[in-house]
């Protein structure tokens, strides 16, 4: 596996932010990382093994859910010298107020400098784009969003102000310790969203990506414009459009750079989109 390529052509912004080198670095790693879900709903299985993971990011220019973008991500860290720690997360449900079960979503801690940093980058729509650190509960500013990292006993809960709903108060996303885990920790959780109907990524094919100015996103039959805005006295917008059957492959490859080798179907069961 080339490191210095996948660097190169994926996380490279990841390390100068985690360098402090170039503060101004923004959104480049998911630019060209799409976070998708589209094997379970083309015929394929997901599988976690490291060169699988490398040949689908890689060399087809695929991304995935978490349990792959941060998996081949903590790798790469890893193996370019810096001391990562996997970590185990639930998922808090927008809808509900419902925390999803354990290790529902992979990420990483880094050490740097004696500096402890969260790494994401495969948490779709309301993710953060920079590392966070995990040395303060005070916010952390990235763009037009605010995000902290709130601290009570040994749990530790990622908490954003919600953009849309613009009323100043804190959402928790999603809670984990700093216990260290390990990639096969994963593999049930891996397993339940391709074949639970309690499971977004089981239920709706989903493919999402950071643009410029925004987000562009592919959930079932629609198309998802989001619009950043240009500066912190404006607002998020959104646009959405229907697409027909013939529309998404096109859609696919033309916005998202996604070829899939077999045709995209949809699984029937309901499920409320939360993001």
């Amino acid at each position: 596996m080339d490191l210095q390529y996948l660097l190169k052509w994926m996380f490279r912004s990841i390390f100068y932010a985690l360098g402090m080198r170039d503060q101004r670095c923004q959104r480049r790693p998911w630019t060209r990382l799409p976070f998708e879900n589209l094997t379970i709903h083309s015929g394929g299985r997901v599988r976690l093994e490291l060169p699988h993971l490398y040949d689908k990011i890689v060399n087809h220019r695929r991304g995935g859910f978490c349990f792959e973008n941060n998996g081949l991500f903590s790798w790469l860290l890893s193996e370019m010298g810096f001391e990562v720690t996997i970590l185990a997360s639930q998922v808090r449900d927008a809808i509900t107020g419902w925390y999803g079960p354990p290790f529902g979503h992979f990420i990483s801690m880094v050490m740097l400098e004696g500096h402890r940093w969260l790494c994401d980058v495969a948490f779709g729509g309301s993710g953060f784009e920079l590392p966070m650190s995990l040395e303060t509960e005070e916010p952390q500013k990235q763009g037009h969003r605010v995000y902290r990292i709130r601290r009570a006993g040994e749990m530790h809960f990622l908490e954003w102000q919600d953009e849309e709903r613009e009323t100043g108060l804190w959402t928790e996303l999603y809670k984990f310790t700093l216990d260290t885990r390990h990639r096969g920790d994963f593999i049930e959780m891996c397993d339940y969203h391709q074949s639970s109907p309690s499971s977004i990524f089981f239920c709706k094919s989903l493919c999402s990506m950071l643009k410029p100015t925004g987000r562009l996103t592919y959930m079932g039959h629609k198309l998802i414009t989001t619009q950043f805005p240009s500066d912190e006295a404006g607002t998020v917008t959104k646009a959405s459009r229907e697409l027909t059957d013939e529309e998404i492959p096109d859609i696919l490859k033309e916005e998202f750079g996604i070829i899939l080798e077999s045709q995209l179907t949809e699984t029937n069961c309901e499920f409320d989109l939360i993001n």
